[in-house]
């Protein structure tokens, strides 16, 4: 096995808290050509640890694993559909239009067709659908400059450049233009800065344009040019999200998920423009979530007020403020976790989520439920995967299951019924066996996890295993498919997926039972999975890796440091591992609401207790391979540089790599040729160290 590089040790000690803290390897954190030097001798290293017979052997199945086409839920509109589409061979996605579901395509925006490393990332097509905003990224980071096409002609009627991490989530439509979100650049420390504005769309922008792909050639503006609605009083924590109801603004402020604040933005009479006006409260003051979905005249409310489990709630947007419990209830509360609600004509259809799996309902305006609809097996539908017609009785869906592809499909809010329009054959025709047990967490949480294998697999304590786990910000790690997993599968891999504390499997209590000062609980969970599995007779700890990303990759520095003993290897992707400074870079400062602040002694004194970098010893760890991207715009790289180094230079055992990618960010607008790379050196570092083929 080849050395590592050598890491000079340049200490530095500070007091917190009234104890001595010891950073050795700070210098890290700097985007200087020192560390780009060392950064470059890491992937050099990597490449000579990673190259071998299991990289050659994955590397064919990988490539023709990537070769399939790609299709994105419908949007709906009073013009036609669009969609996202990646057919097979492209490198990026193109949005495209229809005027029915089952028309030949136009092409609205091709990313293959732009500079390398521009992407189409979002978009948001206007009410009746005549035109679309769409975000262009840059190398993965989330910074967005904003085109809006007429879709009639093609042409391009506004480009308003440099918008920070405006998304559709924070961009309303109305008649005229739009409302939307922009925040500063990560570039420069700013991108926790936001303001709202509104862009107008006039008859003589809408006569100026040309349908070519050369941005220069197209009317642009910063948004600096348009009218400022709200500048300031929008805190480090705080993110708005925008929907326009018959032309008025409903903006809900939302401080993670323990508080939101729900306004309507009311312009002075006889104003210019919208930027002159006032913030008007449409709900009281109260200690709940809320996210906000536009009906024709209503505004409908997904809240965990008094509903862990969440329900939905009406409110006219243009009343004064109200008492949630004084709102008028559409959609109580169930047992199963209600997560989204879209408009179909008069209907709403709302997605729930139950023991981590989906399935839908479907609701009359006035509260009265018409129809369920169930998913077949365990699966699916992923964040954004719901769309509705608000002119039709329509809607549609993107599924996936473990053994299944992703598969779009139309629903009819009047039957109930539903339709396939979009699927593709899996990648293997491998029969598997896939279920779902519970596991005893350390204070007697049961846990559930999915366990996925060939069928006829034996139990004898002996197979490769990969736990993946992510377990924080509210976010439920349902059933994927993912198609460059099936190799493993193929060769006798156990693929287990954890759904612990900090996500929404169970409600709100379930995910503040794994935040702040009880985050703990989710590494007890993850802990709990693991050795259940190899109670269980699936594996044992030499042949299971732990795997996570981001949140994820907090989890398996966790894991690593804490149960070394539990696993042979690791995959720990743009992690968070220093939590005494994550709040210094990039996003960070946002989410001590998840996590708690180093500068407050309680949450110190919690973070302290399980930060991976800070919990390295001289001890036998197993191997772990870091990755992360030199453009990550929310992660900042630094945790992966540091840990590596910690690692390396104090610990015992490994392999410990560090793969850093170029030309990329937190995982956003990758093109496909560089997510065969990724996933190639993920599976052949771990088939190394699992002994997969042997």
């Amino acid at each position: 096995m080849p050395e590592p590089p050598e890491t000079e040790r340049r200490e530095v000690v500070e007091t917190l808290h009234g104890e001595e803290i010891r950073d050795p390897y700070r210098w890290l954190e700097a985007d200087d050509d020192e560390v780009r030097e060392w950064v470059d001798e890491q992937n050099e290293y990597a490449d000579r640890v990673i190259a071998g017979d299991a990289r050659d052997a994955l590397e064919p199945r990988m490539a023709a694993r990537a070769e399939v086409a790609q299709r994105g839920v419908f949007a709906a509109r009073e013009a036609g559909y669009f969609q996202y589409v990646r057919d097979a061979g492209d490198d990026r996605a193109k949005l495209v239009f229809r005027p029915d579901p089952d028309a030949d395509p136009t092409v609205l925006a091709d990313a293959n067709e732009w500079a390398d490393g521009e992407s189409l990332d979002w978009y948001s097509p206007s009410p009746d659908g005549s035109l679309v905003a769409y975000g262009v990224g840059e190398d993965g980071q989330e910074d967005y400059d904003v085109t809006v096409l007429d879709v009639e002609s093609g042409d391009a009627v506004a480009v308003v450049r440099d918008c920070g991490r405006t998304d559709p989530s924070n961009l309303a439509w109305t008649d005229a233009g739009f409302y939307y979100v922009t925040t500063g650049s990560a570039t420069d420390g700013s991108q926790l800065d936001k303001a709202i504005r509104y862009h107008e769309l006039d008859d003589a922008e809408r006569a100026v344009g040309d349908s070519g792909t050369d941005d220069s050639e197209r009317p642009a503006e910063s948004p600096a040019a348009d009218d400022p609605v709200l500048t300031d009083d929008v805190g480090e924590h705080v993110w708005p999200q925008l929907v326009a109801v018959d032309g008025t603004l409903v903006a809900v402020f939302s401080e993670g998920w323990r508080h939101a604040d729900v306004f309507r933005w009311e312009p002075d009479e006889g104003a210019d423009g919208p930027g002159d006006g006032e913030l008007v409260r449409l709900v009281a003051d109260v200690d709940s979530s809320f996210v906000a979905v536009a009906g024709e005249d209503t505004v409908y409310l997904l809240t965990d007020h008094d509903a862990p489990r969440s329900r939905a709630l009406a409110c006219d947007p243009t009343a004064s403020a109200a008492d949630p419990d004084d709102l008028r209830e559409v959609i109580p509360e169930r047992e199963a976790i209600l997560t989204d609600l879209v408009l179909a004509g008069d209907s709403l259809v709302a997605h729930y989520q139950r023991d981590a799996h989906s399935s839908l309902s479907v609701y009359g305006t006035d509260g009265q439920r018409r129809h369920d609809v169930a998913l077949p097996g365990y699966a699916a539908i992923g964040r954004e995967g719901l769309a509705g017609n608000p002119d039709a009785p329509e809607f549609f869906f993107r599924a996936q299951s473990f053994e299944r592809p992703p598969w779009v499909a139309r629903g009819d809010a009047t039957t109930g019924e539903t339709e396939v329009l979009v699927e593709r054959d899996p990648e293997s025709d491998l029969d598997l066996a896939i279920e779902q047990h519970f596991f005893e967490s350390a204070d007697g949480t049961e846990v559930p996890a999915f366990v996925v294998h060939r069928e006829g697999l034996d139990r004898d304590g002996d197979n490769p295993a990969v736990l993946y786990g992510y377990g924080g910000f509210r976010l439920t790690q349902t059933p994927s498919y993912d198609r460059f997993r099936t190799p493993f599968l193929e060769d006798g891999g156990v693929y287990v997926h954890a759904n612990l504390r900090g996500g929404a499997e169970y409600g709100e209590e379930w995910h503040r039972a794994g935040t702040r000062e009880d985050k703990q609980n989710v590494f007890d969970d993850f802990v709990a999975v693991a050795e259940g599995v190899i109670d269980a007779g699936y594996t044992r700890p030499e042949r299971l890796a732990p795997m996570g990303r981001s949140n994820g990759g907090l989890l398996v520095g966790a894991a690593v440091t804490q149960r070394p003993d539990l696993f042979g290897a690791a995959s720990c992707g743009v992690p968070l591992l220093d939590m005494l400074r994550f709040h210094e870079f990039l996003l960070g400062e946002s989410w001590t609401v998840e996590y708690g602040h180093p500068d407050d002694p309680d949450d110190f004194a919690a973070l302290r207790a399980y930060s991976p970098y800070h919990n390295v010893a001289d001890r036998e760890y197993p191997a772990v391979l870091f990755e992360t991207a030199e453009g990550d715009t929310r992660v900042h790289p630094s945790h992966a540089r540091k840990m590596t180094a910690r690692m390396q230079t104090e610990a015992e055992g490994g392999p410990f790599l560090l793969r850093t990618e170029t030309g990329t960010g937190h995982g956003v607008g990758k093109p496909t040729s560089m997510l065969v790379d990724e996933h190639l050196d993920r599976w052949a570092f771990l088939y190394d160290q699992l002994d997969v083929l042997d």
